[in-house]
């Protein structure tokens, strides 16, 4: 004889079980069916997570928050301890692309120390970046259905990578090469003499745009996981992308030479076509029609 439990809207068929000594079912049966209740789907259907308040996400929100801003801390620590290599490996490859005898100048008295601070921050951020995209991932996660929740390594792996790379690619090519053509203006009458402070803020504007441009696999991923896009549908508008992409150089890049346009364009082409193929390799695969 089967008997079928209904509990929170779920449903757990099981044959009954010979009673006990008193008459009522094993207390090991009970559990193993409360423990079936609790983890079987609704009608097939994979469940999200139990719903949270306001005050609920509040409070989580100020959870994954503390837990990223004890996280920079560790990284600002770490990065004190080499913060005099750190600056000078940051402003190296500006100095080389500055023209002969030019050097980097301050003229206000706590501009240097503000610098070191921000400097100490950055490099906190980075090394913390996978901490912090965890901590982002486990904020949504509640919100998803559990074949959705495998994806946490890809999130943390991709949105890291796509920081680091970033932030290396305006480091190397971006900036140094801004900065060598901010410099050809010099002339005997014209000395070329940037402030630090000037020039870190161009240099953290510019590493930033890097860092979101990076992250433009990580979301293809995602939506083609979700089904949202196609390899298909990103190759037939790739005329719209590459007009969108250099509208965005535009808007990002500070001057408004063609080539300083070019050096932001081409990574992000580069990327498009690179996020082609990752939607082509996690798209869903569609099963052949049936003959």
């Amino acid at each position: 004889m089967k008997k079928i439990i209904y509990t929170s809207s779920r449903r757990v068929e099981h044959q009954k079980h010979p009673a006990s000594g008193n008459g009522a079912p094993s207390r090991v049966k009970y559990m193993t069916t409360a423990l079936a209740v609790h983890l079987l789907p609704d009608d097939g259907e994979e469940l999200r997570d139990g719903k949270m308040g306001f005050l609920e996400h509040l409070d989580e929100l100020r959870k994954r928050i503390i837990r990223s801003c004890i996280a920079i801390g560790v990284g600002m620590l770490l990065a004190f301890l080499f913060i005099d290599r750190i600056v000078d490996f940051m402003f190296t490859p500006t100095r080389r692309m500055l023209p002969p005898g030019t050097k980097l100048i301050y003229t206000n008295p706590p501009e240097m120390f503000s610098v070191y601070i921000s400097v100490a921050l950055i490099a906190g951020v980075l090394l913390a970046a996978p901490v912090i995209m965890f901590q982002v991932w486990r904020f949504i996660a509640p919100g998803l259905y559990t074949n959705e929740k495998k994806f946490a390594v890809p999130f943390v792996l991709l949105t890291t990578v796509g920081a680091v790379g970033g932030a290396a690619f305006s480091h190397y090519i971006v900036f140094p090469y801004m900065i060598a053509f901010f410099g050809t203006f010099a002339s005997p009458d014209l000395a070329f003499m940037p402030r630090v402070e000037d020039v870190f803020d161009l240099y953290t504007k510019m590493m930033m745009g890097m860092i979101a441009v990076f992250q433009i696999p990580t979301v293809i991923f995602f939506l083609a996981k979700m089904g949202l896009v196609t390899a298909r549908f990103l190759w037939r508008n790739i005329k719209y992308a590459i007009l969108i992409i250099f509208i965005v150089a535009a808007v990002l890049t500070p001057s408004t030479d063609p080539w300083n346009q070019i050096v932001f364009a081409a990574p992000m082409l580069g990327l498009y076509l690179v996020s082609i193929l990752i939607a082509w390799i996690v798209e869903p695969k569609r099963d052949p029609s049936p003959a």
